[in-house]
């Protein structure tokens, strides 16, 4: 992350599902790195502009940053999800440093409900 912290992502059943599809065309974990996505060099992620690279060769006019920006208008207005459990979603700091210093915890199990809601309304 950009952020240069840790951040939990519980994936839904379908993204499982897609991630197990394609796990025989991702190379061998040669390096012991652990990415699931694994970059060009040893130890190294896939770059962060990747996707965006993909969609341009593509000629999609669309951005990566669109993706996240659907994701949290879906969350403002068509669920009941707090507006803290959306941004922590996204990995955006809520809050004063006040707040902050209090709130330690990054309530994976809510995020997990959020994005079980967002496969089932991607998937319709």
């Amino acid at each position: 992350m950009k952020a240069s912290r840790d951040h939990r992502v519980p994936l839904p059943e379908p993204a499982l599902a897609v991630l197990d599809a394609v796990a025989p065309l991702r190379p061998a974990d040669d390096d012991g790195s652990g990415f699931l996505f694994p970059g060009q060099r040893p130890m190294r992620p896939l770059s962060g502009m990747a996707m965006e690279m993909l969609l341009r060769r593509q000629k999609l006019e669309i951005t990566v940053h669109g993706f996240r920006s659907s994701f949290r208008d879906w969350a403002a207005e068509e669920t009941a999800f707090p507006r803290e459990i959306a941004e922590a979603a996204l990995a955006h700091v809520v809050g004063d440093a006040t707040e902050r210093a209090y709130r330690r915890g990054d309530a994976l199990e809510k995020r997990r409900e959020l994005m079980k809601a967002w496969a089932a309304f991607c998937l319709r």
